[in-house]
C-alpha cells in the first residue's frame, strides 16, 4: 500500500446558526493515497462537501492539520496555498462551472495557460479527444449537454495531470445512465493518471467504484454562542 499523499487530522469544523454553534467535522481522521479513489457518503449536511473544502485548501479548519505530502497547506501563504490548488489539485463540481462565452477548448486551456504549462492549446485538444469530444472543440457550454459540460469540466480537471482529484458530487446535475458514463471516465481517467482521488457522493452505486469509502454520520453536535 502506498503512503498518502494527502491526510487530514483532528479536523474540526462548525458553523453559526442563529444562536446555535453546529459541528459539522468533529476530530476526523482521513488519508488520501495515490492511485486510489476514496469515496466519502453520508446523508445531507454531514459534512461531506465541507471535508471536501478543508483538504483542498478551499477552508481552513478551526482545528486539526492538512497535510500534502508532509506539509501543512494551512501554514503556507494564501497564494502558495492558491498555486497549489492551481497546478497539484484538480476540481470536479455539480455545477459545470464553465465560462458560457468560451469554446469547450478555451475552457480547458484556462488552467493550462494560468500556469504557462506548454503548448496548451495541442494538451487541450487531447484531453477533449480523451473524453469523447474531438468533434465539439469550438462549441460553448450552452451547446452542449449536461454529459457533455461535464466531460469539459473533467478534461479540465485533468489536463495538468494533478496529484490529487476532488470530484463533489460530480454527477449531481446529470441523469442516472449520462452519470454512469461520467463515473466509468472519472475511474478510468483517474487511475490511468495514478492520481489520488477524493469522490462526495451520495450515491451508493458510484461509492461502490472507490477502493474505500468513508461513511460520515450526523455529529449531532451543537453547542449554545
Amino acid at each position: 500500500m502506498l503512503s498518502p499523499i494527502l491526510e487530514g487530522t483532528g479536523l474540526r469544523r462548525s458553523y453559526q446558526v442563529g444562536d446555535s454553534q453546529i459541528i459539522v467535522i468533529d476530530e476526523l481522521d482521513i488519508a488520501i493515497r495515490p492511485q486510489e479513489i476514496t469515496a466519502v457518503v453520508g446523508p445531507s449536511g454531514t459534512g461531506k462537501s465541507t471535508l471536501l473544502y478543508l483538504l483542498s485548501g478551499l477552508e481552513e479548519p478551526e482545528r486539526g492539520q492538512v497535510l500534502f505530502e508532509g506539509q501543512d497547506i494551512y501554514k503556507l501563504s494564501d497564494e502558495k496555498r492558491s498555486d497549489l490548488r492551481a497546478s497539484t489539485f484538480g476540481f470536479i463540481f455539480q455545477s459545470f462551472n464553465l465560462i458560457s462565452t468560451m469554446s469547450a477548448l478555451e475552457n480547458v486551456e484556462i488552467p493550462l495557460r494560468l500556469t504557462n504549462a506548454r503548448q496548451p492549446e495541442q494538451r487541450a485538444k487531447e484531453m477533449l479527444d480523451r473524453v469523447g469530444l474531438s468533434q465539439r472543440l469550438h462549441h460553448r457550454p450552452g451547446q452542449l449537454s449536461g454529459g457533455e459540460q461535464q466531460r469539459v469540466c473533467i478534461a479540465r480537471a485533468l489536463s495538468l495531470n494533478p496529484r490529487v482529484i476532488f470530484a463533489d458530487e460530480p454527477t449531481g446535475n446529470l441523469d442516472a445512465r449520462t452519470g454512469s458514463e461520467i463515473m466509468g471516465l472519472i475511474t478510468s481517467l483517474v487511475r490511468e493518471q495514478g492520481a489520488a482521488c477524493l469522490l462526495v457522493t451520495h450515491n451508493t452505486e458510484w461509492a461502490e467504484l472507490a477502493d474505500r469509502v468513508i461513511h460520515l454520520r450526523q455529529s449531532g453536535k451543537e453547542t449554545s454562542a
